[in-house]
């Protein structure tokens, strides 16, 4: 009877388990089409329908509608369970391994120099930044650069105007003249570091490049001494390559600075013993140091007589080569993930 054949469809619809089903999107489709296809189950009890008495249509109609209604139903939430199966299954893939993938992490030059910073900040050194581009007057003249000085030709500076009767303009050598524009626009006490890129005109090999960094020291104030600049480097020695580190001292010459020094520390891969690293010395070069040129202040407008200062500057890719032991300077700007990834792990 068509009744009790309605009546086990719908029960068979209601009790349909899509948990049960192992290719869940394979069933849910061949459970639609069963009920709801054009030669499905609906269409053959429709068939049956049109033969009824008339007095029989009104409550198998109903009946069908019934049947119909739980089979839609029935398959839109099989439908619904599937995709949501399948976007938790896609953003949960337990087959990948549990580290699928690469995280980045700072340059090891970006790492360095920022350890500097934070060294110096602890002690009331504040970051200054300027330009790339540079004129004369911030690169050389108020430096105290003599106009014959070898810093000034072609074969060490990237000059972008050079020209007869213009102000040379050029790709910054140094990060010094940032010291001249805070010189130029701020009173003393002055106290910052410049950290910065620099560019010089040199053959690219394994100790040196076109490309480097640089983060430079300034200290202006009354009464600033060389006694200052010396405890102020023991300190940064110190805290950059470990309290047993030592310094040394000695003279040396930069147009800016008078008197002028460069620094040195005990080699830290071998204690001061000597090693290839140090060249069997026991001291390693680090930093160019001294006390500000009193022409250097005039020039930018400080009076030498009431105030001194001292200045110091550092390559940063020298500092990371001595204290990771990179031995080639050329891999800082290569980009090779063999030599990048060895630094994942440094804060």
């Amino acid at each position: 009877m068509l009744k009790d054949l309605i009546s086990q469809y719908i029960e068979e619809i209601r009790s349909a388990n899509i948990e049960k089903f192992e290719d869940r999107a394979a069933e849910v489709e061949k459970f639609r089409v069963r009920f709801l296809g054009r030669k499905g189950v609906m269409n053959e009890l429709f068939e049956q329908f049109k033969t009824l008495p008339n007095d029989q249509k009104k409550e198998m109609g109903i009946a069908l509608n019934e049947l119909k209604n739980a089979a839609m139903a029935k398959v839109e939430e099989f439908k619904n369970f599937v995709e949501e199966k399948m976007d938790v299954e896609d953003s949960h893939d337990l087959t990948l391994t549990a580290d699928f993938s690469q995280r980045g992490s700072r340059h090891v030059l970006s790492v360095t120099m920022n350890e500097i910073a934070e060294i110096f900040a602890r002690i009331g050194f504040t970051i200054e930044e300027s330009v790339e581009i540079e004129d004369d007057w911030h690169l050389f003249s108020a430096l105290n650069f003599p106009p014959d000085h070898p810093a000034r030709d072609m074969q060490d500076t990237f000059f972008v105007q050079k020209e007869e009767g213009k102000m040379d303009v050029a790709l910054r050598t140094h990060t010094s003249s940032v010291q001249v524009r805070v010189m130029e626009t701020h009173k003393p006490p002055i106290r910052i570091i410049a950290p910065g890129r620099v560019f010089r005109n040199e053959a690219i090999s394994a100790r040196a490049h076109c490309i480097f960094h640089q983060v430079e020291g300034l200290y202006v104030d009354k009464k600033v001494t060389f006694a200052d600049l010396k405890q102020t480097l023991l300190y940064f020695a110190k805290e950059m390559f470990g309290q047993d580190t030592q310094i040394r001292l000695r003279p040396s010459y930069f147009p800016f600075t008078e008197p002028s020094a460069e620094m040195d520390v005990s080699c830290n891969i071998c204690g001061g013993k000597g090693c290839n690293i140090c060249k069997g010395t026991g001291w390693l070069e680090i930093l160019g140091c001294g006390m500000v040129d009193p022409n250097v202040l005039d020039a930018c407008g400080i009076d030498s007589k009431e105030y001194t200062g001292f200045a110091f500057g550092m390559g940063v890719e020298r500092m990371a080569m001595l204290k990771y032991q990179i031995r080639d300077l050329r891999l800082y700007f290569e980009n090779d993930l063999r030599f990048l990834h060895q630094f994942d792990n440094i804060i």
